[in-house]
């Protein structure tokens, strides 16, 4: 086992799309209280999944720091299962290779249609984050996409992907199924999230996690 590598995969399920952000970010303290009206409101729900990655051994992070990286695309691909991967700088065939040709805050679109929309609407800058795209975002959404971002890591980048659907499990058998050798795999349940320790909870708490923060071993099962 690569115990020093560390996988995490950081999930959302049932979401508004306003909370697809930082939920709190920038909000006033009326807006972030729950009210009648807000639980009655009839908004379409979402999905994220977040993929990033720490080598503990040379304090490297990003999903890309893991040795087993390609690995984990494969993995990551099986679970998409499609031939053709949608991007501003044309279409690719292989989940790596539009990885490789687009930048930090761009998209790649996954769907059964063309994309319609202009990339540069829901691609972001360093001055905005996904929430930002509301209105693009839940546009490509509803069509059915799955839309993954490019983030900036501190060594690279990590993977946030988007969905209409719960796709979680069309990511964690391809990705158990790399265990034990690749890396240890945690499942987080980002509701647990309280602050951005806890984000790096493996550099000061690997052996007893958050709650809500479940290693996945071979023989776990959902």
């Amino acid at each position: 086992m690569n115990s020093q590598q560390i996988l995490k995969l950081i999930f959302h399920h049932d979401q508004r799309l306003d909370q697809l952000a930082d939920r709190n970010a920038n909000r006033t303290k009326e807006q972030i209280e729950s009210t009648l009206a807000d639980f009655m409101k009839p908004d379409p729900t979402y999905s994220r999944l977040y993929f990033t990655a720490t080598d503990l051994e040379n304090e490297k992070f990003g999903i890309n720091v893991l040795s087993a990286y390609n690995n984990f695309v494969d993995a990551l691909a099986k679970g998409l299962d499609t031939q053709r991967y949608q991007t501003a700088h044309g279409d690719f065939g292989s989940l790596d290779q539009a990885i490789d040709a687009i930048g930090f805050g761009e998209v790649i679109v996954i769907g059964k249609s063309d994309f319609s929309q202009t990339f540069e609407a829901i691609h972001v800058d360093t001055n905005s984050n996904v929430g930002h795209k509301k209105q693009p975002l839940r546009e490509a959404l509803e069509a059915d996409f799955v839309v993954i971002y490019k983030e900036q890591a501190h060594d690279g980048f990590d993977l946030h992907m988007f969905s209409k659907k719960n796709i979680y499990t069309q990511f964690f058998y391809p990705l158990q199924k790399l265990l034990p050798d690749a890396f240890r795999f945690f499942s987080i349940n980002g509701k647990k999230f309280r602050s951005e320790r806890h984000f790096y909870f493996e550099t000061w708490t690997l052996d007893r996690p958050p709650h809500g923060f479940e290693e996945v071993l071979p023989e776990s099962v959902l």
